[in-house]
């Protein structure tokens, strides 16, 4: 999808996350526009999945800055000092990002469609009947739609994460995270959560994905992100990633997980 504007959705602006003596974040910076897709490789501990969670504020960072949509993440500023925000305030900003995580995360308890729809009602306090309109809608959509009065422990893997997608979908997020999706599905389920995706990505939706599938990546993607010793390396389009990069870095990472030039 082509960006449709030159105003970065997110920018991040020399991000740093340390875990105590550890740093995962240095000095990170990146901007992502409205309407692209941005895909980030590298190998394990590289801070690809601690990069999405800064942008939903399930981490904090230890130094740089945050905007979404040109707004301060998890900070503003009142009368020249900066303040953390209120839990409300925080609450507003991550409405405009979902996030789909390596595991499911479904609501155990609850039918596909009253997964989809919870947020929404009680977060938006849209009311139930739309709320479950729209959640049989986006249940077509990700090709779950005679799936919606199953339970979780009734839907295979890539089912339950075609749920997950469609449930971050239902809060009409801005841009959506996705960590590593396949990597706690078995490898025939894969195929079938790529393909929403890809589709969702074709809708113009904003995306950032953490993922190890290059085939994909080198699809979807209009810009690559390759992360190495928590720092950026190489950004790129998937040509000038997978094709064409000369770092020595980037090279031996792709070889590693069986990418030819």
């Amino acid at each position: 999808m082509t960006p449709t504007t030159t105003v970065p959705l997110v920018r991040v602006a020399g991000v740093t996350k340390r875990f105590g003596r550890l740093t995962v974040l240095d000095d990170v910076s990146l901007e992502v526009e409205t309407g692209e897709v941005v895909v980030l490789i590298g190998p394990s501990g590289a801070g690809k999945s601690t990069l999405l969670r800064t942008l939903n504020q399930l981490e904090a960072i230890d130094s740089g800055a945050i905007y979404v949509a040109g707004e301060l993440v998890g900070y503003e500023m009142v009368n020249g000092t900066l303040l953390h925000r209120t839990k409300e305030d925080i609450t507003r900003q991550r409405r405009r990002i979902g996030m789909v995580f390596q595991q499911f995360n479904l609501f155990q308890h609850m039918t596909a469609l009253q997964n989809v729809i919870h947020a929404p009602i009680k977060v938006k306090r849209i009311k139930s009947a739309d709320a479950k309109k729209a959640g049989l809608e986006l249940l077509d959509r990700v090709g779950l739609a005679d799936r919606a009065d199953h339970y979780p422990s009734e839907l295979s893997g890539g089912q339950q994460q075609r749920v997950a997608i469609a449930r971050a979908l239902a809060m009409e997020p801005e841009i959506l995270l996705f960590d590593e999706p396949t990597s706690a599905l078995d490898p025939e389920l894969v195929d079938e959560v790529l393909r929403v995706m890809r589709q969702i990505s074709e809708q113009g939706q904003t995306m950032m994905i953490v993922t190890h599938e290059m085939n994909f990546a080198r699809e979807v993607a209009d810009r690559v992100v390759f992360m190495a010793d928590s720092r950026i390396q190489e950004i790129g389009t998937p040509d000038e990633i997978f094709s064409t990069n000369p770092n020595a870095r980037l090279r031996a990472f792709l070889g590693a997980v069986g990418v030819k030039r």
